[in-house]
């Protein structure tokens, strides 16, 4: 009998111990759980209520702070002190913002925080005193290189870019890089490519686009184009493609302001009848037609010398490109350079609209020579020019390696 108490004695103890320690186990590991940091954007986002969410139709700044128990006199003197580094008016619809709210019973916000894009940020922080800053995330850029070849007539430089999954920006580059040198609409069979570029990243692994496009082979009908990217101007960041003989690629003016289209409705006419006026009346530009907001760009490097509004011709802005050409871009919705800008060829200056005496959207686009408006298709434009001399030892140096990795690329 005493030894069966003692057997049954063991056998409870043994129940027993051999739970609490489970339990004990449990209430440790669940005591020493510790919260994961949270950092973005220089803030400790664990310290706040955090509200994440996009911009939406006719939402305003305002209403944003208002929901989040910040009142209107307060919203306000936000707002004035804000303005000289960031106008809250120009918060655009499906954009990301962050609210930092008090952790406390006001829940009232502390910091607004808008993306406009992937790299850049605004932060306005009115925790005691009110600051606003622009920001960029770090970028890391990766250089890669990317090839194919063009397989049929039905074929396109986009359709094989796209079959290999890059990015249609890099597209738009070669585009750009070879606008003067091969029609992309007309590409042959056993066309081939290779291009040396940079692809961007935030985050060390987020996407954010592609960067410099570095160096461009492009064998159109059996004939080599290569392509090298050099800055010729430090000072002014100008920098531009040349060949492997130090050929510029581009010529002096490209063939119309807007770059996915060169359709014309309306060609220089100093006898053209004029609907708007119901007569005759010399019409002494050339119109691309395109939908309000399309961008609009600099047909050549030069200064800005007008942008403004005036009259028939609406919002406008004129280019002087040197002593001999300028050229003036009329009816613009909106204007995008001031007078004293340098713009680069490409450059967007504009956008698209009806502004001034117009039937329908598009740009009128003027040219001057010597003062005098000419047609533009009529004119022998020089071609852009080579680089200077006390430059192209450089630049025959700085392509080497760029023209060796591309020579050894394999096309497939």
């Amino acid at each position: 009998m005493k030894n069966s108490l003692i057997v049954l004695l063991s056998i409870i103890l043994f129940s027993c111990n051999g739970a609490k320690p489970e339990k004990r186990k449990k209430i440790i590991e669940e005591k020493v759980v510790i919260p994961k940091i949270i950092q973005k954007f220089g803030y400790t986002f664990n310290q706040y209520k955090v509200i994440e969410d996009t911009i939406k139709k006719n939402e305003s700044f305002g209403e944003i702070l208002y929901r989040n128990h910040v009142d209107f006199p307060e919203i306000h003197t936000i707002v004035e002190n804000s303005k000289d580094s960031f106008d809250v008016r120009r918060l655009l619809v499906g954009k990301p913002y962050t609210v930092l709210a008090k952790n406390d019973s006001t829940e009232k916000a502390q910091v607004f925080i808008y993306q406009p894009n992937k790299i850049d940020y605004v932060v306005i922080d009115f925790t005691d005193s009110i600051s606003a800053h622009r920001y960029k995330k770090k970028v890391k850029t990766v250089v890669k290189t990317a090839t194919g070849v063009i397989t049929d007539s039905l074929s396109s430089l986009s359709l094989v870019m796209d079959h290999k999954g890059l990015d249609y920006a890099l597209v738009n580059e070669m585009s750009d890089i070879y606008a003067w040198t091969i029609d992309f609409f007309h590409l042959q069979k056993e066309d081939k490519f290779k291009v040396i570029y940079e692809e961007k990243f935030i985050d060390d692994s987020v996407y954010v686009g592609i960067g410099e496009v570095k160096a461009a082979y492009f064998e159109h009908n059996k004939t080599p184009f290569y392509a090298f990217n050099f800055v010729t101007d430090s000072t002014k960041n100008i920098n531009d493609y040349y060949d492997d003989k130090a050929q510029n690629l581009r010529k002096q003016f490209l063939k119309a302001p807007l770059k996915f289209s060169s359709r014309v409705s309306s060609r220089y006419n100093l006898r053209r009848y004029i609907r708007y006026y119901g007569r005759v009346k010399p019409h002494r530009g050339t119109d691309f037609p395109a939908g309000i907001g399309t961008p609009i760009i600099s047909t050549a490097n030069g200064t800005v010398i007008e942008s403004r509004y005036r009259g028939g011709n609406g919002n406008y802005v004129k280019i002087k490109h040197n002593s001999t050409y300028s050229t003036q871009y009329l009816h613009m919705k909106k204007r995008a350079v001031k007078v004293g800008d340098f713009v680069k060829q490409g450059d967007v200056i504009g956008y698209v609209g009806m502004t001034g005496s117009t039937a329908g959207p598009h740009v009128c686009y003027r040219f001057w020579k010597n003062g005098q408006q000419v047609d533009p298709f009529k004119q022998k434009l020089p071609a852009a020019k080579p680089i200077k001399e006390n430059l192209k030892e450089r630049y025959l140096n700085f392509i080497i390696p760029l023209k060796e990795q591309l020579d050894q690329t394999a096309v497939n």
